[in-house]
């Protein structure tokens, strides 16, 4: 059987093929980056406004539900923790240290309790899994092991809430809400103050465990408000017990120009 010829024109149309490939993939490449940059779905922007219901009291977005947990599962342990460390810190400033975690957890959980009321929200009853491994590795140590641990436990767990506080503070549309973490911001901060006071406190491990667990925003928002069961007897809201300062009166309009 004789060969058949060869088709004249395939090189021409291999070729052809090859430039039209190469002129389509130079074309996404240059509309993919306008693409990526236009508003679309997914952003965080778009987060913020799914996870966000309206309160008379203002917007309330997933991560001021996600605050107002925290405030409650912090309380559910470390209040304990506290009392804890008043019986068995060997040391005056462990013991000091527990009493402040008693104050001001008590106080923080009356607030909690009856901003979640007015929201309608939903409060845990119990600390989480990781808050309860804490107070068992509390309970099993004795003497300075257990102050090192009750120190550096607690200072590592408020370090983590410090800088939700300040994110939700920092960006919460809701009034309740601000004055809550405003709460917060003080007991936290002077929880820290107070267990770095007992001198245990391991700056160099803190440092790294806060580095390498960071403190991720939630990847999925509480239900937002509808009807809930009591969250408790609702304390009244009292003046905070930590010293406050008086600010100046706001002003009305720019400064004055230069002249008489």
């Amino acid at each position: 059987m004789r060969p058949r010829p060869p088709i004249k024109g395939r090189g021409i149309f291999s070729g052809t093929g090859l430039i039209i490939t190469g002129l389509a993939a130079t074309l996404v490449a240059l509309v993919y980056p306008i693409w990526s940059y236009e508003d679309r779905s997914g952003t965080n922007v778009d987060i913020l406004n799914a996870q966000t219901v309206l309160t008379q009291y203002g917007p309330l977005s997933g991560l001021d539900r996600d605050f107002i947990t925290k405030v409650r599962l912090a309380g559910l342990w470390e209040l304990p923790a506290g009392q804890q460390a008043q019986a068995k810190g060997t040391t005056e400033a462990v013991r000091t240290a527990g009493r402040h975690l008693v104050e001001g957890h008590t106080f923080l959980d009356e607030r909690v309790r009856s901003v979640a009321a007015q929201l309608g929200l939903p409060l845990p009853n119990e600390p989480n899994d990781q808050q309860k491994g804490w107070l068992e590795e509390l309970n099993a140590a004795q003497g300075v092991d257990y102050d090192r641990k009750f120190a550096n436990i607690l200072r590592l767990a408020h370090g983590r809430v410090f800088s939700v506080v300040a994110q939700v503070r920092a960006g919460t549309q809701n009034a309740l809400v601000r004055q809550l973490a405003d709460d917060a911001n003080t007991t936290v901060l002077d929880h820290i103050t107070i267990l770095e006071a007992t001198g245990y406190v391991d700056f160099g491990a803190l440092a790294r465990d806060l580095a390498a667990t960071g403190t991720p925003s939630p990847a999925n928002s509480p239900t937002p408000p509808g009807p809930v069961a009591d969250p408790g007897t609702i304390v009244p809201v009292i003046p905070s017990p930590y010293p406050s300062y008086t600010l100046p009166p706001a002003a009305t309009g720019p400064p004055p120009q230069g002249g008489s």
